[in-house]
């Protein structure tokens, strides 16, 4: 998809704003988040504007993806994470703030403050198993 002259993730990956650039390739761009969860945080784009998660292209996807798995292996490596966040919010009731597909590697450590707002616990057995007949096409 062509760049959206508005977007400014698409603005990032041409360069036309300043980023704190820790990763690119043909296809994707790595930059440290502006409003860091923890120390190192960062953002995967694709280069190609696209919305969100149901918008990006497949490749697009792939490459995003591989890109993230390559930030984190370095963030665990060079800035002693104990482990990592990957994160996709996908429309504004999933937190979507910039309307270009980017997936957050947040590098977590033992002692960070972060807590995100869902803690796990049991759910309605009948519920979960409606959804998933649902989800089948039943």
């Amino acid at each position: 998809m062509a760049p959206d002259p508005d977007c400014i993730f698409c603005k990032i990956a041409a360069g036309e704003l300043p980023a704190t650039v820790v990763d690119e390739d043909a296809r994707t761009v790595a930059f440290m988040d502006i409003n860091p969860a923890t120390r190192g945080h960062a953002l995967v784009i694709p280069r190609a504007h696209s919305r969100d998660l149901r918008d990006v292209a497949p490749d697009d996807l792939a490459a995003t993806m591989a890109a993230a798995q390559r930030l984190a292996a370095r963030m665990e490596e060079r800035l002693d994470a104990d482990g990592i966040n990957l994160l996709n919010s996908c429309g504004r009731a999933a937190w979507q703030t910039v309307f270009h597909f980017h997936v957050h590697v947040i590098p977590r450590y033992d002692d960070d403050p972060l807590r995100l707002p869902w803690t796990p616990g049991p759910g309605d057995e009948d519920e979960i198993r409606a959804a998933g007949a649902v989800l089948r096409g039943e």
